[in-house]
């Protein structure tokens, strides 16, 4: 059904000239909201394909600098004028799904250009200490009180409703890359100071020396 209606309003707002004035704004807003609806029913989807194969066995050997490398490559096109720091201080891998921790580390990436000023830097960091492998995603944005960061992975719970629905999230982000962190063996740590920014890491256990990777 979102792809008729989706179908249907951009045929509309191609051609706003033959709408009536006070036509244009609705219809706009209605096209806001029903692509909104449709990357929550993906995120929704995904997340329900990631629950349902938590308990599989990772087999895969995934070099992170590669992941963080096809990144970096994705929002120097998506977002040109964005400042993105990577410091790769670590060559290990980790065992798992190649996918699932793309979608994971994108998502806090994403999260912190969202919340942080748009010329301030989001830095991204793979470093080891021991066998425990730390990627972390910085921002200096308006962080977040201590009272919320509990709930921070729960489905769509909000900080703030108003500033959520002008960054256009569908609060399931956080939700994904909690459940990828528990099928790697994973774990996801949250620091943040109001006014300062967060710092959002995936706590790996253990990785390993890159052999082949994916």
């Amino acid at each position: 059904p979102l792809t008729v209606i989706t179908g249907y309003l951009d045929t509309f707002l191609g051609d706003t000239g033959r709408l009536p004035d006070n036509y244009v704004k609705p219809v706009k807003q209605m096209m806001q909201h029903a692509q909104r609806m449709e990357s929550m029913l993906k995120d929704l989807l995904w997340l329900s394909r990631i629950e349902s194969e938590e308990q599989l066995e990772k087999r895969d050997t995934v070099s992170v600098i590669a992941l963080l490398e096809e990144l970096r490559e994705e929002l120097s096109e998506s977002h040109p004028g964005r400042k993105l720091e990577f410091e790769t201080q670590s060559q290990r891998c980790v065992t798992g799904d190649y996918r699932q921790l793309y979608s994971a580390v994108s998502n806090l990436v994403l999260n912190a250009m969202k919340y942080s000023d748009p010329d301030s830097a989001v830095t991204v960091g793979w470093r080891q200490e021991g066998n425990t492998g730390l990627l972390s995603v910085s921002d200096r944005g308006i962080g977040i009180s201590a009272t919320h960061i509990p709930r921070l992975t729960e489905r769509f719970y909000r900080v703030d409703d108003s500033r959520s629905s002008v960054t256009g999230g569908t609060g399931l982000g956080l939700a994904i890359v909690k459940h990828v962190a528990a099928s790697h063996g994973a774990t996801l740590q949250i620091d943040s100071t109001p006014g300062s920014g967060s710092c959002f890491s995936l706590v790996f256990s253990d990785t390993t020396e890159c052999g082949y990777c994916k």
